[in-house]
């Protein structure tokens, strides 16, 4: 069974390349990552590089937020 957290960004990648109207070919080339790397986030491969994920996030125009309890004690340091 594949980890819902690859499938979850599978789906994202997918549904944001699709309606932005780009195959995995031009959606590839726009972030300057192979073919290959498209179709295995797409299809929840646990293997992917961050910095390949990261490129199509950009591509994409995906943003990531990271939320914790933690966080606010962290921010709270380096003010």
């Amino acid at each position: 069974m594949k980890n819902l957290f690859y499938q979850k960004i599978a789906k994202i990648v997918q549904q944001h390349r699709k309606l932005s109207g780009l195959s995995q070919k031009e959606l590839a080339h726009l972030a300057g990552v192979g073919k290959t790397a498209v179709f295995d986030i797409e299809h929840g491969k646990p293997t992917i590089q961050a910095q390949t994920l990261f490129k199509v996030f950009q591509a994409l125009n995906i943003t990531i937020e990271f939320s914790s309890p933690l966080l606010k004690e962290i921010k709270d340091e380096t003010s």
